[in-house]
């Protein structure tokens, strides 16, 4: 008979915030996470102590769920951020940073909850309504006609990835594939409704990353024992081809659940090698060229067809099913028992046999015009290929989400500086009123509006690592950063461009060092004639919906009362 044990009470924590526990967790994590922020920002390696794979990464993606943590505080916005992340791929310590920064300034400030919570809002709304505008001082239109942006937004993300250890070339290389594999999954002169494409990805390590390329159509693995032809390119016309999403080993466990009846003296292996070898003999007749399965292939079935000049492959996997659809118009045959009709198969153009190292694969190219294409990621380790793995296909999301919104903010921490001096110069001049709305003193509302500020100010300090210092100019409100060795009287002649490279030093110039006070203006805006390109971009979607996740976030924390867990 079991022990019982008599079951304990819930853990009960009043006014969490207030817990000296939960606030150093939400300190070290904001550290950790700010800490990786950029790109000279701090990789972080984590291991379980009981054993298991070693995380290298700088990356919220990775990083948030590989850092377990039992308070469910910590959880609440780990959660939420990577929310945002599974949505929008980027921006993710971006909203982090924002969110710990928030709830930590409003709990310092002793600003009460509901007060903060409704302060925040405004906030958030006036920032929001700023961002959407067209005159917007930080937010720069793509034009699709020319690629230089869409290859300045690709370069950003990657770049702040300093786990992927690149040159300047390597980065400027992936760059150019990213934007060349997003156009590619863009259908040109499609009637109808307009299906994006797909890029898959298939990594290679022990190679340089300036071998990694991009190709129209599908490659697949394959062996030269599977593959009639060595080298060169196959092409007739057009190959007929059938896809099976079905096992063709011909096990009785493939058949799925039931009772299977077995007549006395018959062989239920032997009939289904018939039943296989039938579906073979039919697409002989049918003059298939390329047999594709999911699966496994029974090897006598392979034996036949190859003999018939059919070239097989199996295990695809189930990754590779939804873009061999797409690119070939075959219809997955998921049943062994029924005559292959003639609407399931697709057409291939050619095939071209491609070498990577030790990997050989095959080529698929599209019948026509087609949105599907591959990148092959090269790099020199497994670590670092990995996340460069993680990197560019959160770049592939990035450049999508311009299709939705032909727009992106300045990066480098400018587009915070120009938010925060623009919220300070427009909460002056309503102050009395505003506040008044909001049911609160005007001393509250510039608590608020500075504790609001100097958050998004917080941000775009955490991107230097190296001991500098960060600035703002006092015209257009953007980011500098002077660094550790040069001081500041004799740098200002010097500091070259903003964070974002839009805007140029002059001796007219003033700055002031972020996080202190200064006089509050209303910044001026470059984006509409400046004739210099911004060199940092960052995705106007992912970064918007950032910002609401970050001040959302933040007010559930401050609206939290008493946090009741379950310990049984």
């Amino acid at each position: 008979m079991a022990r019982l044990v008599r079951k304990s009470p819930s853990l009960c924590t009043d006014l969490p915030l207030d817990n000296d526990d939960i606030s150093t967790k939400l300190n070290l994590l904001r550290k950790l996470l700010t800490s990786c922020f950029g790109p000279t920002g701090k990789l972080k390696q984590v291991h379980n102590n009981v054993g298991g794979h070693v995380v290298t990464t700088s990356t919220s993606s990775v990083l948030l769920p590989a850092v377990s943590s039992s308070q469910p505080f910590v959880n609440l916005i780990k959660t939420s951020i990577l929310n945002h992340v599974s949505r929008f791929s980027d921006c993710g310590l971006f909203a982090a940073a924002l969110c710990l920064a928030l709830t930590e300034r409003a709990k310092q400030s002793g600003l009460g909850g509901n007060v903060a919570i409704g302060l925040n809002q405004h906030l958030l709304s006036l920032c929001v309504g700023y961002l959407q505008r067209d005159d917007c001082g930080c937010k720069v239109k793509l034009d699709f006609c020319s690629s230089q942006n869409l290859m300045t937004l690709a370069r950003s993300v990657i770049s702040s990835k300093p786990a992927c250890v690149l040159t300047e070339q390597e980065t400027l290389h992936l760059s150019r594939l990213a934007v060349q594999a997003f156009l590619l999954t863009v259908p040109c002169d499609s009637p109808g409704t307009v299906t994006l494409g797909r890029t898959v990805t298939v990594p290679v390590e022990g190679h340089s990353v300036l071998n990694s390329a991009v190709f129209p159509g599908l490659l697949v693995d394959i062996t030269d024992a599977i593959y009639p032809i060595k080298a060169g390119t196959l092409n007739s016309n057009l190959l007929c081809t059938v896809l099976f999403s079905a096992s063709l080993a011909g096990d009785l466990s493939e058949l799925g659940d039931g009772i299977i009846e077995v007549h006395d003296g018959a062989d239920p292996d032997s009939q289904i090698l018939d039943q296989l070898l039938e579906i073979g003999k039919q697409v002989v007749k049918d003059e298939v060229k390329l047999f594709l399965c999911q699966k496994v292939i029974h090897p006598v079935l392979q034996q036949y067809l190859r003999s018939q000049g059919i070239i097989v492959i199996e295990r695809l996997g189930m990754s590779l099913m939804e873009p061999l659809i797409q690119m070939t118009g075959a219809q997955p045959v998921a049943a062994l028992h029924t005559t292959l009709p003639v609407k399931a198969y697709g057409k291939v153009r050619e095939l071209t046999l491609r070498q990577f190292g030790s990997k050989t694969m095959l080529q698929l190219h599209p019948p026509g015009e087609s949105a599907i294409c591959t990148m092959v990621l090269c790099h020199r380790n497994e670590t670092m290929l990995s996340e460069l793995k993680v990197v560019c296909l959160k770049t592939e999301h990035v450049l999508r989400l311009t299709l939705r919104e032909p727009s992106a903010l300045l990066g480098g921490g400018c587009t915070e500086t120009h938010l925060a001096a623009y919220i300070r110069h427009k909460s002056m001049s309503k102050a009395a009123e505003t506040a008044l709305e909001l049911g609160c003193s005007q001393t509250e509302y510039h608590l608020g509006t500075e504790v609001f500020c100097r958050s998004l100010e917080s941000v775009a300090a955490a991107l230097e690592h190296n001991g500098g210092n960060s600035l703002i100019d006092l015209t257009h409100a953007h980011h500098w950063i002077l660094p550790a060795d040069v001081m500041r009287e004799y740098g200002e002649e010097s500091f070259g461009f903003c964070g974002c490279g839009l805007v140029e030093s002059s001796p007219s110039k003033r700055w002031t060092y972020l996080n202190t006070n200064y006089t509050e203006f209303s910044p001026e805006s470059l984006c509409g004639n400046a004739t210099q390109q911004p060199r940092v971009l960052d995705s106007f979607v992912a970064k918007l919906n950032a910002l609401q996740v970050a001040v959302e976030t933040a007010n559930l924390a401050l609206d939290v009362r008493y946090i009741i867990q379950d310990v049984n």
